[in-house]
């Protein structure tokens, strides 16, 4: 069989809501479903909506600090301009979500399952994507302080403009995972980058890492 030569990109479509019904946090609960709703303006701090499902939603200008999200469920759903200095969403599901504009302090979501999603022009402090799945995303115009990509197992994820001072890849599985647009400040478990896509300049600057990694003495 012929090997594949080309790194695959992320398969996404453009999301298009239908016509959403106007409605406020009070109307949100845990572990219940919430469909076809419009948040706007609206202030999450310190809500509980653990097992919650969000299909077809639209948060817009939303607050959502020490808001937590522990296995709820976000489908088909577009979030701009989130504030959340600090987030939970500890295993939880994102599947066909757009997340644009959002300011993110600290965004744990570990042991997650992330499909089909586009984040664009977002800024995080940290993101805690340990042990989680990502399969399809698509990260634009981002900054990254703290990019934790631990036991991850990714595929077809790509990064465009986008730039992390630090990256850790302890136990990584990644497969067509495209690293040349993200600038990387840092790197800690260098083997967890097999599978990843790399320019010559980024080959070039990982060099004395890469031979420190392995043991070698360059001289000369």
């Amino acid at each position: 069989m012929r090997r594949r030569t080309t790194t695959r990109k992320p398969v996404l479509e453009r999301l298009v809501l239908p016509d959403l019904e106007e409605a406020d946090a009070a109307q949100l609960s845990a572990r219940d479903r919430h469909d076809g709703l419009r948040l706007v303006g609206a202030d999450l701090t310190g809500a509980d909506l653990t097992g919650a499902t969000f299909t077809e939603c639209e948060p817009l200008d939303v607050t959502a600090h020490t808001t937590v999200l522990q296995h709820a469920r976000s489908l088909e759903t577009r979030i701009e301009r989130l504030n959340a200095p600090v987030l939970d969403a500890t295993r939880s599901t994102w599947r066909d979500v757009e997340l644009v504009g959002s300011r993110i302090g600290a965004l744990d979501v570990y042991d997650a399952e992330i499909r089909s999603t586009r984040i664009t022009g977002t800024k995080f402090d940290w993101i805690n994507l340990r042990s989680s799945t990502l399969e399809d995303v698509l990260f634009e115009d981002c900054t990254i302080d703290e990019l934790d990509l631990g036991a991850v197992t990714a595929s077809r994820v790509a990064f465009v403009n986008c730039r992390a001072g630090s990256v850790a890849l302890p136990h990584a599985r990644l497969e067509d995972v495209d690293l040349r647009g993200l600038e990387m400040g840092s790197i800690a478990n260098l083997e967890g980058l097999a599978g990843a896509t790399l320019d010559s300049a980024q080959v070039t600057a990982l060099a004395p890492l890469l031979a420190a990694h392995l043991g070698l003495r360059v001289e000369g």
